[in-house]
């Protein structure tokens, strides 16, 4: 299974849907700012599934600030990350999610890429679609998870 992981697109609809044009997803992950671009690219590809948060510039949505989620097997905690402050760090929402059981952390917010795997939790950011261009992607094979993060 190979999972497109999208944050902070902030109108830029059309890199979203390139990155699925050269993924080939069977499934999408949208971290928030803008969730309207999720819901526009949703209806693009209506045959690939997406989960969806929203972020700090997504107000009056009704979708939950954090989603825990299996997928194969695997649970991903994915969130925006502003209501955790991920601008100052990372680590204890890496406890948050060690005590929820996930073994993927997914957030987006910083705009900066970022993957680390410490042999038991995967954190990634996906960095901003809109900015550097940049996406993740998650593989989930037999056995094994890989998670990377893909610039077009």
């Amino acid at each position: 299974m190979k999972i497109l992981v999208l944050s902070d697109s902030h109108g830029a609809v059309d890199r979203c849907a390139r990155c699925v044009e050269e993924v080939q997803p069977d499934h999408i992950l949208h971290l928030g700012d803008c969730i309207r671009d999720a819901r526009q690219l949703q209806q693009q590809f209506p045959h690939i599934p997406m989960d969806m948060v929203p972020g700090n510039c997504d107000w009056g949505t009704e979708e939950p600030e954090e989603r825990l989620l299996e997928l194969r097997g695997v649970r991903i905690l994915m969130m925006h990350g502003h209501t955790r402050h991920v601008k100052f760090g990372h680590l204890a929402v890496c406890y948050a999610a060690r005590e929820m059981g996930a073994q993927i952390l997914l957030f987006g917010h910083t705009h900066q890429p970022l993957v680390d795997f410490d042999g038991e939790l995967w954190v990634m950011n996906p960095g901003s679609v809109r900015d550097q261009g940049t996406c993740g992607i998650i593989t989930i094979e037999p056995e094994k998870v890989i998670c990377s993060t893909y610039r077009l």
